[in-house]
């Protein structure tokens, strides 16, 4: 045991060998020498003496590195290149040219010098001030910045411009081939009749129809003041005297209710944004965000309500982009809608908002034929815009079906229709005036609006101008005046309601459309007669109804006014067709006689503590009778229109984009699908 004990502890034995060299031996067999070939067996050798893990660890790092000097070279390679591409741009760019001309040169208007006259109005604004395009009319704070759905399909539309000039001459080559006439109509037989919007199932922006193809904008001018002058002075009047209810009464400084939901200031939204009045906007929109409440109790006449309230949500939602106002509008229209709950599908002319009933007038179960037809407009646009074609289904369905009736006379309608049996009533009556009136003028709108596709609007409209022109035109003596009578059982009478001025404006758009030019030969003539209702009379103000003389008799006018006839109401009709003969032909004269009118009106019917009154009699300059109320069209229509007239910016509402409904609201033309 001590033996192995021992042996354990004694250390191992190490064998040494030792070889001496010499420096010349050392060096001639090639030891470190500092040379290149020695330095890489020295390096080769320290590489193989590394484990297989470091030299993999080492390698990886190489490859990696090298992959980053890759993409960082290629990352670094364009905006360097892009650089050096725009120096040399910018070397080669050359001097302008003498004489050459660009293709699309920017044309900027001279200076104008100021009107003389604007200087007493130091408080007003241009009408469209300088700024950059693309920005719409209006206080800017109300502006909404476009979702990137807009910004995709406004960046899809303006790629597309250029294939689109290259297909436009072979579509312009298959359109004459396909197109046939329907009494100078242009009428294309393939496109489909169901109305284009009714397949959209999400909802739309704001158009913004006006912000392409912007021009320089147009100073305001001294009659365009005038106006706005005089819609301040009767938003004056209603802010003092009726804020939130829905009609002024000047001169007992009171109000009266219809509604009891601000007819008045909902039917001036757009009409102040149009004349870019941005506090006065400002303050009315706070109201209708605070105050405009349709959970009521109340019984609305749905054509009232429809033309003044929806549509004019519905434009000042356009206008601005405020999409409360789209919200207030699907709102109302939800609560109208049970006024389509009738077995005929002929709506009832009254609901009640609040409870979400219908019900006809107490006295008939009939509906007007211009009530139930002239809500369209308002309708189809409001499912355009949600997605929801429950709207557009009801009015459609109306339209067909008046479509369809018997009861006609050359496409003239009667003016009552039951809403039980869906059926005309009262036949054998026929006229332009009250309660069949806007139903012409809704046929050629909707056609507008819709893209013209919808052939069945058109030929019920076509039909029916030839036959006012069979019946109901006549001329007056002594200066054979032409004008729009009735038709009551055969039996014609020579009495025209101002309402019918609304058909020389209607009739020039049509023409502007497409449609045959005999059209407008007969605006031209129809609006002569219009503004002589005004210039045969005293005070220079038309009366509600006039009849006309078909005889000539010594001493007497064309014009003859009967004493229950000749109130004035303030009314658009004649100031609209002005409007629209103005913007098609631009002969000055429309402007002058408009010029007339406003005149009168602020010597005849403008009340000093604000506003303005309808008048009793418009044959005693000295005591007009006023009325004591101030109708919300005053605001809504007659100087929205006279405002219009007075500028020569066509892209003032474009009426290339925009169709108005019969309040004057305007609504965009659909671009095709």
């Amino acid at each position: 045991m001590y033996s192995a004990a021992a042996a354990a502890a004694s250390p191992p034995r190490r064998d040494f060998i030792s070889i001496t060299l010499s420096p010349e031996d050392a060096v001639g067999a090639g030891g470190y020498n500092n040379s290149k070939a020695w330095r890489r067996r020295s390096c080769w050798r320290k590489w193989k003496q590394l484990s297989r893990l470091q030299r993999s660890v080492i390698l990886f790092l190489f490859a990696f590195l090298a992959v980053c000097g890759v993409i960082s070279y290629t990352s670094m390679g364009e905006p360097w290149k892009s650089v050096t591409n725009k120096s040399l741009d910018d070397q080669r760019t050359e001097p302008e040219i003498p004489g050459l001309k660009l293709a699309n040169p920017a044309v900027l208007p001279a200076p104008q010098k100021a009107d003389a006259n604007l200087g007493n109005y130091p408080e007003l604004s241009p009408q469209k001030p300088p700024k950059p395009p693309h920005v719409r009319r209006g206080p800017s704070n109300l502006q909404i910045k476009p979702s990137r759905r807009d910004v995709r399909l406004k960046t899809r539309h303006d790629s597309s411009r250029v294939v689109e000039e290259v297909v436009q001459a072979d579509k312009e080559e298959k359109t004459e081939k396909s197109v046939i006439s329907w009494r100078g109509a242009v009428i294309e037989p393939d496109q489909s009749t169901e109305p284009p919007s009714i397949k959209i199932k999400e909802p739309e922006k704001p158009s913004s129809v006006e912000a392409e193809d912007q021009k320089e904008p147009v100073p305001i001018n001294e009659r365009q003041m005038a106006v706005i002058e005089a819609f301040r002075h009767a938003w004056k009047g209603y802010k003092d005297f009726a804020w939130g209810h829905d009609e002024l009464k000047p001169l007992s400084k009171s109000y009266s209710e219809w509604f009891g939901l601000g007819l008045t200031l909902i039917d001036a939204l757009d009409t102040m944004w149009i004349l870019g009045l941005k506090e006065e906007f400002e303050e009315a929109r706070k109201w209708v965000a605070n105050n405009l409440v349709f959970d009521k109790n109340v019984d609305v006449n749905l054509f009232e309500s429809t033309i003044r309230i929806l549509g004019g949500l519905l434009s000042t939602y356009h206008l601005s982009g405020d999409s409360l106002f789209l919200e207030k509008a699907k709102d109302i229209g939800n609560r109208l809608m049970p006024a389509f709950k009738t077995p005929s599908k002929i709506p009832y002319s009254d609901v009640n908002i609040g409870r979400g009933t219908a019900h006809p007038p107490r006295w008939t179960s009939d509906s007007t034929v211009a009530e139930v037809t002239s809500i369209q407009l308002e309708f189809r646009e409001l499912s355009r815009l949600t997605g929801d074609e429950k709207f557009q289904k009801a009015v459609d369905e109306v339209m067909k079906h008046v479509h369809t009736l018997s009861g006609k006379n050359d496409g003239l309608v009667p003016m009552f229709i039951n809403t039980n049996s869906g059926q005309f009533t009262h036949l054998g009556v026929y006229t332009l005036g009250a309660r069949a009136d806007s139903y012409y003028e809704y046929l050629l709108k909707q056609w507008i609006q819709g893209g013209k596709k919808e052939n069945e609007l058109l030929e019920d409209y076509m039909r029916a101008i030839e036959g006012v022109k069979k019946h109901l035109l006549q001329r007056s003596q002594p200066k054979k005046l032409t004008f729009v009578g009735e038709l009551a059982h055969g039996h014609f009478s020579a009495k025209m309601d101002h309402l019918v001025c609304f058909l020389p404006g209607t009739l020039a758009l049509g023409a502007h459309n497409g449609l045959t030019a005999d059209h407008m030969k007969l605006a031209e003539a129809l609006i002569e007669t219009c503004y002589q209702m005004y210039a045969q009379v005293e005070t220079g103000l038309s009366p509600e109804i006039v009849h006309f003389n078909l005889h000539a008799q010594k001493g007497h006018k064309d014009v003859e006014i009967k004493p229950a006839d000749r109130h004035n109401l303030l009314r658009p009709e004649t100031v609209e067709s002005l409007f629209y003969m103005y913007r098609f032909t631009g002969d000055k004269k429309y402007q002058d006689w408009g010029w007339e009118i406003l005149q009168n009106f602020n010597k005849y019917t403008r009340v000093p503590t604000g506003g303005y009154t309808s008048i009793n009699n418009v044959q005693n300059p000295s005591n007009p009778e006023p009325r004591d109320k101030m109708e919300s069209f005053f605001l809504g229509e007659t100087l929205k229109y006279m405002f219009l007239l007075f500028s020569d910016d066509v892209d003032l509402i474009n009426l290339d984009k925009y169709v108005f409904n019969t309040e004057a609201h305007p609504l965009p033309i659909w671009a095709p699908a």
